[in-house]
């Protein structure tokens, strides 16, 4: 019985040598890889002009272990003038309908004050809402 014991936590003991020694090559590569990208962004900046745009995953991306180290290269990357990419212009039909909602809820609003009904008014919030959600998912 101590024998099965004994080796479960000498299999345990290893597999935390392991997975240390892992964390550790996984974030030496990490940064290896990170220093990579920054050289290859100056050298394309010097030859051709022009900021070298990573793909919008990598910039969302947050790697926070170890950050001290990786931060001060992803600086040099950002001071590769990343332009953010230009805003959507804005769908008409989205815009009218925040003007028909913020009207109907000024109108509901005063209905309330009033004490007037305002069950039809409330149904009207309700169906511009609906319209507005399906209107940003398209």
């Amino acid at each position: 019985m101590s024998d099965v014991i004994s080796e479960y936590q000498k299999w345990k003991q290893q597999g935390a040598d392991l997975r240390i020694q892992a964390k550790q090559a996984m974030e030496s590569r990490f940064r290896e890889l990170l220093a990579e990208a920054v050289h290859i962004a100056e050298e394309y900046r010097a030859d051709f002009g022009a900021a070298l745009k990573p793909a919008l995953p990598v910039t969302s991306f947050r790697y926070k272990a170890g950050a001290h180290k990786a931060k001060k290269a992803a600086k040099k990357v950002a001071d590769a003038k990343v332009e953010p990419p230009p805003t959507p212009k804005p769908n008409p039909k989205v815009a009218g309908l925040h003007k028909k909602l913020a009207t109907a809820k000024k109108k509901l609003e005063e209905a309330k004050a009033t004490g007037a009904v305002t069950r039809v008014l409330e149904d009207k919030v309700y169906e511009i809402e609906d319209d507005l959600r399906l209107a940003s998912q398209a």
